[in-house]
């Protein structure tokens, strides 16, 4: 079946030729990241393109969308295009990696990242390569951020929170140090599940608070009604 196009308030996001369709840890990540100051934004692993769109919209900056699957960046690219902001929306079909290392990448004052963390799977569908850490692992993700990061920049990313320590240590090793990190809960009975996290290249205490989303089934709480206001039609 065919994905239905995904409205929000002051664009839409087509998502039937990406393999990840628009989910909570993606919104979740373009409400919660801090672009205030920014004016050159990287996006890593675009997908559908609605983290860069989530930006774009409270933003002037202008944002450079990174996707290594063909069909995916094309999807972004379309969906920026149809955009009020598409003058300063671009996607590359690239690897971070290769990107990374080119002569003339530039440096970016923020780069945001939902990426792929799952174990790497036997079965290789644009799904599960997505999904997983088979094309980009967490140690690349962070070393590629390092080399691309302005020195007062900052970087914004959505993980397992099962995998904080891990995450932690390899950040350390590239002099990336958080500032701010938001603990995810499902609802007040369930235990953490994600972690949003902010880093910059300085050490600074960490600005630590918690986000539950629902009440009950479909009843969302007050913190993320306001969160998520300014994007989501049911708000």
């Amino acid at each position: 079946m065919k994905a239905k196009p995904f409205y929000f308030k002051q664009f839409t996001v087509h998502q039937d030729q990406s393999a990840l369709k628009v989910g909570t840890d993606g919104v979740l990540l373009g409400a919660w990241t801090n672009c205030n100051h920014a004016t050159s934004i990287l996006d890593i692993g675009s997908g559908t393109g609605v983290v860069s769109l989530m930006l774009a919209q409270r933003c002037t900056a202008k944002i450079t969308a990174i996707e290594i699957e063909a069909d995916a960046a094309k999807q972004s690219e379309e969906n920026f295009q149809n955009s009020a902001w598409s003058k300063r929306l671009l996607c590359v079909n690239y690897s971070i990696q290769h990107y990374s290392t080119s002569l003339n990448a530039e440096k970016f004052d923020l780069i945001v990242s939902n990426p792929p963390f799952y174990s790497i799977q036997k079965e290789t569908t644009k799904r599960s390569t997505a999904r997983s850490e088979q094309e980009l692992n967490v140690v690349e993700l962070l070393q590629c951020v390092s080399q691309l990061l302005a020195q007062k920049g900052k970087f914004s990313l959505i993980f397992p929170s099962n995998r904080k320590n891990e995450l932690m240590l390899i950040a350390e090793q590239v002099q990336l140090f958080p500032s701010r990190i938001c603990y995810i809960k499902g609802n007040a009975k369930t235990e953490v599940k994600r972690i949003l996290v902010e880093f910059g290249f300085e050490p600074k205490i960490v600005e630590e608070n918690h986000l539950i989303i629902e009440k009950e089934r479909h009843h969302y709480t007050e913190e993320y009604q306001a969160l998520l206001q300014p994007y989501l039609t049911i708000f």
